[in-house]
């Protein structure tokens, strides 16, 4: 499993979306404003979470983005892979073969591969929604947005 960018941002909007999917579909303008990713790059993220079956899109006034299954359903590996071209951590590391040979280390990224899809699939987007430390800072962000005052937000 490869770590991108494009999934550090999916996995972001997907657990700002269960935070606050409780008051009805979430628009993307306020996943963007939040969490300061541009609005275009969640519009193309989207476009794949749904092709996943990760989220439905509820149109016209009122619309926006729901989950599409439980909280408790969705792994961090599930919008992961459903994000990311490849989802292979040995991408740009190793061909697997060196002149016609397997790579002296191709085993070692395999397993490092691996063991990293295997971390994320057991951690769901309920469990990251529950943390303490998550739930503060989504209250925080709700504050400010309600407030108007969330002009430059918090990235990792």
């Amino acid at each position: 499993m490869k770590l991108s960018t494009k999934g550090r941002y999916a996995v972001t909007a997907m657990l700002d979306l269960a935070l606050h999917q409780n008051r009805g579909p979430v628009i993307l303008a306020d996943i963007s404003q939040g969490q300061g990713i541009s609005l275009s790059y969640l519009e193309q993220l989207f476009a794949r979470l749904r092709r996943a079956q990760l989220v439905t899109g509820v149109r016209g006034p009122g619309g926006g983005y729901r989950l599409a299954r439980p909280a408790q359903a969705i792994t961090v590996a599930d919008i992961i892979v459903a994000v990311d071209d490849n989802s292979d951590a040995l991408e740009g590391q190793c061909e697997g073969k060196l002149n016609g040979a397997r790579c002296l280390t191709h085993d070692l990224w395999s397993e490092l591969s691996a063991q990293i899809y295997d971390f994320l699939n057991g951690i769901t987007l309920a469990e990251l929604a529950g943390e303490s430390s998550i739930r503060v800072l989504a209250r925080s962000e709700a504050a400010q947005r309600a407030s108007g005052a969330l002009s430059d937000p918090q990235g990792c």
